[in-house]
Formats: C-alpha cells, sequence, structure tokens
C-alpha cells in the first residue's frame, strides 16, 4: 500500500501559493484521492496538475494505482482551520458532539476556537411579545461533529 506521506510529499511542493491538501486518502487496493482546497478555490487546472505530478512519480515506481484529485466542494464539512478562515462572513451549520446544531455566520477564527453569530426570539423580562436577539458562541474545535457551510440562494 502507498504511504499517505508519500503522496503529501510528491504534491506539496506543486502546489501553488495558496493551495493547500485538505485530506488524502488511500485505501488498501491504492484507490488514492486527494482532496484539494485554497484560499481563492480551486481550478480544474490546478487539480489536472497535481494529478499528473502524482501519476508521473507513481508510474515510474510502476505502482499500480487509481487516482482522483478533486476539490473541496460545497456541503463537504470543514476539517481544517485554514478552511474556517477562509469562510468568514459566510453562514455555517455546526453540528456538536452532543447533538446539538447551531447555525449563523462565522465571525471570528483562532487556532483552538472559533465564534459563530446568530439570531434568536427571547422573551424580554416583562415582555409580552418575542424579541431578536444576537448572540454569539464560541466553539472549540474538539467540541465539533462537523461544520458545513450554508449556501444561500437569496
Amino acid at each position: 500500500m502507498i504511504a499517505k506521506e508519500k503522496i503529501e510529499q510528491i504534491i506539496s511542493p506543486k502546489l501553488n501559493e495558496g493551495l493547500f491538501i485538505v485530506d488524502v486518502t488511500i485505501t488498501p487496493s491504492n484507490s488514492i484521492t486527494v482532496v484539494l482546497d485554497g484560499d481563492n478555490g480551486v481550478g480544474i487546472d490546478a487539480c489536472v496538475a497535481i494529478s499528473r505530478e502524482v501519476e508521473a512519480e507513481l508510474d515510474e515506481e510502476g505502482v499500480i494505482f487509481e487516482l482522483v484529485v478533486t476539490s473541496a466542494g460545497v456541503g463537504q464539512p470543514l476539517k481544517l482551520v485554514r478552511q474556517y478562515k477562509k469562510n468568514i462572513g459566510r453562514e455555517v451549520e455546526v453540528m456538536l458532539n452532543s447533538g446539538e446544531k447551531v447555525s449563523g455566520e462565522l465571525k471570528v477564527v483562532t487556532e483552538t476556537d472559533f465564534e459563530v453569530e446568530y439570531t434568536v426570539l427571547k422573551l424580554p423580562e416583562g415582555g409580552k411579545r418575542k424579541v431578536k436577539v444576537v448572540e454569539k458562541r464560541v466553539i472549540p474545535y474538539n467540541e465539533v461533529k462537523s461544520t458545513k457551510v450554508l449556501v444561500s440562494f437569496k
């Protein structure tokens, strides 16, 4: 089986500025999937170039493999702090390990946690009607099961 580290060593020097590896998975039958992302997105040309580099290297070694190089797509969970940073200002849905779901705007990202701002309806003290209240919640990464960017068609 091909080592994940070997694939990362082949790819890393070939990445253009702003591109980064999100994930590399390899099955026991040498089916390799490389997921890339970029601070300004990832074009098809970048995926093709990386695919050719990996294929050339592994073909020289006579390894039998299947390769897919793709960009991190809409609906895929965020995995790296760098992905959270590039999505500041966007709406996200966070599923916590506890089963709770938090949806709101991604506001602040640090190396250990991130902040989501959202609106809730609350009954003010002595009031008869609920009013909209903006709340912020800091969520540590170790409490997160998954975070997805929500796509809006407004």
